[in-house]
């Protein structure tokens, strides 16, 4: 296939993929993560203090607040939910903050959504063509094309894509500093090192779980340098490598991430930092620590490097701690490790799987086939093994975490596995016998086509995509709700609803960004199912992700209320908002 050719076919799929998620993206209403993430970077760009969201680290955030700096808007500056001068901010205030600055401060909601949104976009694509480029370069244009099409059209890339969160970001970001980490490894000279070094770091201001790159570079760096070097030479070259890494970390830390947290603090008073770090950091795990990060927090050239530990030890803490999360009938705080396994299973499209698993028997023939050395395979496909690397570190540490919040948290992992399964299939096409390469390619190719049309298929309803093992989206909340299913992203077809059936009064349990007290105004009743004492009467809307907290079986040892909307099963719902809201009629 031509150089042209291929282009114009990239071009195509990246066109494809910003309609999609530009037009989704309209349709969803405000999630309920960037309920705190675009104040939170409006607040940094505008204040330079990073009271707000310290938990995330201020880059993609930044990125999404840019187009806002154009706009007239008010920020609630002087309200005491920013000011906390009384006592140090609890977690929740972040949340109160965003519904300040969006809803209640002369602002336009619809507006801030939108154009915070737009660069979380325009990320996507540049991750799109960088990861066409680096597979057009690893093993041409089919391959890049093909690598192209299963992130272009990945449910899971698209609905998290153009949400203004951190997951697609820190993709990216995981990405970009593994490419330039091998070309150091491959070539050390002074323009790879620096070039290692600024988007390690900037990968390090995306999200905090980027720290496990380290791990992940210290791995591949030692075993990089034991397999180039001579045997009498080994001490030297893994010396010199490690020498050399340890200083990419260091430009990294020095030049990179401290400079941008010192920028951020500029305005954050140091009594107030001092306080809140106290406040946030509580858990026994880390009490070393938590001690030194409160010590250097009033110290003035240290305070960059405490915002930037405190973040790192607040997400350690919700890790610890976890989600009250439901997940195949329970509802726990604590992890289920087959959490992950079981939602990639499902959220990923069907012809995914079976293009894997053709992948995979093929791959397993060719090494029974050839029994080739361990040794050699690693050293002449170095790029490929640091991919598997990075995703057994990636889903083993996942696995073991108690944040089962989501399929989101696996996104680093996804463009990895997309250029293992593509490199997999070629080479296992271009192995076979004419006759078997033929079948080989025909069935590859209607299986991506299939990914293709389910894909499309789901506009513009990406969150809460489920694949046909599942039963298909309109399931799909049975097995797990929250980034998986029901975030909040179909409010605006509920207020359509509202107005459609010139409905007076609604009860409403809605879990999201939005505020339904602002849209919905004295039509408004907040239904607070724990205190019911008789079902209420008349219109009734409830968030799926609420719901099914209110009928899930308690995991033992899990001492919340539960079975609280029990009573609801008795009813069946009259309309369904998008999947994720269910509106009941009640006599």
């Amino acid at each position: 296939m031509s150089n042209k050719l291929t282009y114009i076919i990239a071009g195509f799929l990246i066109l494809i993929m910003f309609l999609t998620a530009f037009f989704s993206m309209k349709e969803n209403s405000l999630t309920f993560d960037e309920l705190a993430h675009i104040p939170a970077g409006y607040s940094y760009l505008t204040e330079q203090d990073y009271r707000i969201n310290p938990e995330h680290p201020p880059l993609v955030k930044d990125i999404a607040a840019l187009p806002l700096l154009f706009l007239d808007l008010n920020f609630p500056n002087e309200n005491q939910t920013w000011l906390q001068t009384d006592s140090a901010p609890a977690w929740w205030v972040q949340f109160d903050l965003g519904t300040k600055f969006i809803y209640e401060s002369n602002n336009n909601p619809k507006e801030i959504i939108f154009w915070s949104r737009i660069p979380m976009i325009a990320i996507l694509l540049l991750f799109g063509l960088f990861l066409f480029k680096w597979a057009k370069d690893l093993a041409g244009n089919k391959a890049a094309l093909a690598v192209l099409t299963l992130f272009s059209f990945s449910p899971t890339f698209l609905s998290n894509g153009i949400l203004v969160t951190n997951d697609v970001g820190a993709a990216f970001g995981a990405v970009l500093s593994t490419y330039f980490w091998l070309k150091f490894l491959y070539n050390p000279k002074c323009l790879n090192v620096i070039l290692a070094s600024l988007f390690f770091g900037l990968a390090m201001l995306c999200k905090f779980s980027m720290v496990l790159l380290i791990p992940f570079f210290g791995i591949i760096t030692i075993i990089y340098s034991l397999l180039i070097s001579q045997p009498q030479k080994k001490i030297r070259d893994l010396s010199i490598y490690v020498a050399k890494a340890v200083l990419v970390g260091l430009i990294a830390l020095i030049f990179v991430v401290l400079p941008v947290y010192q920028l951020h603090i500029s305005n954050y008073p140091i009594e107030q930092q001092k306080r809140d770090t106290i406040s946030d950091l509580t858990s026994d795990e880390f009490k070393p620590l938590n001690a030194l990060d409160i010590w250097m927090s009033d110290k003035p050239i240290l305070r960059p490097f405490s915002q930037y530990l405190r973040g790192i030890l607040m997400a350690s803490q919700r890790t610890i701690f976890g989600n009250t999360v439901y997940f195949l009938g329970e509802i726990s705080s604590s992890a289920w490790w087959y959490y992950f396994p079981v939602i990639f299973l499902l959220k990923i499209p069907l012809s995914f799987h079976l293009l894997a698993l053709l992948t995979l028997v093929g791959l397993i023939f060719l090494v029974f086939k050839k029994r080739p050395s361990a040794k050699n395979w690693i050293k002449e496909n170095f790029t490929v093994f640091s991919f598997f690397v990075f995703i057994i570190i990636y889903w083993a540490t996942a696995m073991t975490s108690n944040l089962n919040i989501g399929i989101r948290h696996l996104l680093p992992t996804f463009p990895f596995i997309f250029m293992i399964l593509v490199l997999g299939l070629k080479t296992i096409i271009m192995e076979a016998s004419q006759k078997m390469r033929k079948l080989l390619s025909t069935t590859s190719c209607l299986l991506f086509v299939w990914y293709i049309a389910s894909s499309l298929s789901a506009f513009p309803y990406y969150i809460p995509y489920y694949n046909e093992i599942a039963g298909g989206t309109e399931n799909g909340y049975k097995y797990a709700v929250d980034s998986n299913y029901d975030w909040g992203q179909d409010f605006y077809y509920l207020l359509s609803f509202v107005k459609e059936n010139n409905i007076n009064k609604i009860y409403v349990d809605y879990f999201g960004g939005e505020s339904p007290k602002y849209w919905l105004g004295e039509k408004y009743v907040q239904l607070n199912p724990k205190e019911l004492e008789e079902p209420p009467r008349g219109w009734v809307a409830v968030s799926l992700n609420q719901l099914q907290g209110g009928v899930a079986k308690p995991v033992t040892g899990f001492d919340q209320e539960t079975g609280y909307y029990d009573w609801l099963k008795n009813y069946t719902p009259v309309a369904r908002m998008g999947y994720s809201i269910l509106v009941y009629y009640i006599d």
